[in-house]
């Protein structure tokens, strides 16, 4: 069982080795988006950086995850995960991969700590509340020593 830490907050504002972006499919080029939510944050403080290293990845499966670096952000690394499908929907299913492959991700390149945030909550059109309870429910059932944190994104 993973120890996650749940808090309200700004994810940019975690002290953690890498932070997980909830992202799409891969499949539009990011400069025709505009960023949302924890995306959107990314740009605007960290730069263009890590999407422009993300593109070169191609299309991404539904729950999988991809490692980029954290161009101004102090972090080691972001991970991006395709918690939403081609419709912009996130489902239990794309959560919860999601959450399995962010940890999977993160333990292969040997962080200590993470921060995530509500996969599919925000543009996913998933219920915050539920989003919660089924990313630590997987999380419950992972086997990792990295200290996990669930960020809820409190408005300033």
């Amino acid at each position: 069982m993973i120890n996650c830490t749940v808090v309200e907050g700004d994810l940019l504002d975690q002290e953690v080795d890498v932070i997980v972006n909830a992202w799409n499919r891969n499949i539009i080029p990011w400069w025709l988006l505009l960023p949302q939510c924890v995306s959107g944050a990314i740009k605007k403080r960290g730069g263009t950086g890590p999407f422009k290293e993300l593109a070169k990845h191609g299309p991404m499966p539904l729950g999988s995850a991809v490692l980029t670096l954290a161009g101004k952000l102090p972090y080691k690394a972001i991970i991006h995960v395709a918690g939403i499908n081609m419709l912009w929907w996130a489902s239990e299913r794309s959560i919860r991969d999601s959450v399995r492959n962010a940890i999977k991700v993160a333990e292969e390149h040997g962080f200590q700590s993470i921060a995530l945030p509500l996969i599919g909550a925000g543009s996913g059109g998933f219920d915050q509340e539920k989003s919660k309870q089924v990313m630590l429910d997987e999380l419950q059932i992972l086997e990792s020593k990295l200290e996990v944190r669930l960020v809820i994104f409190e408005r300033k």
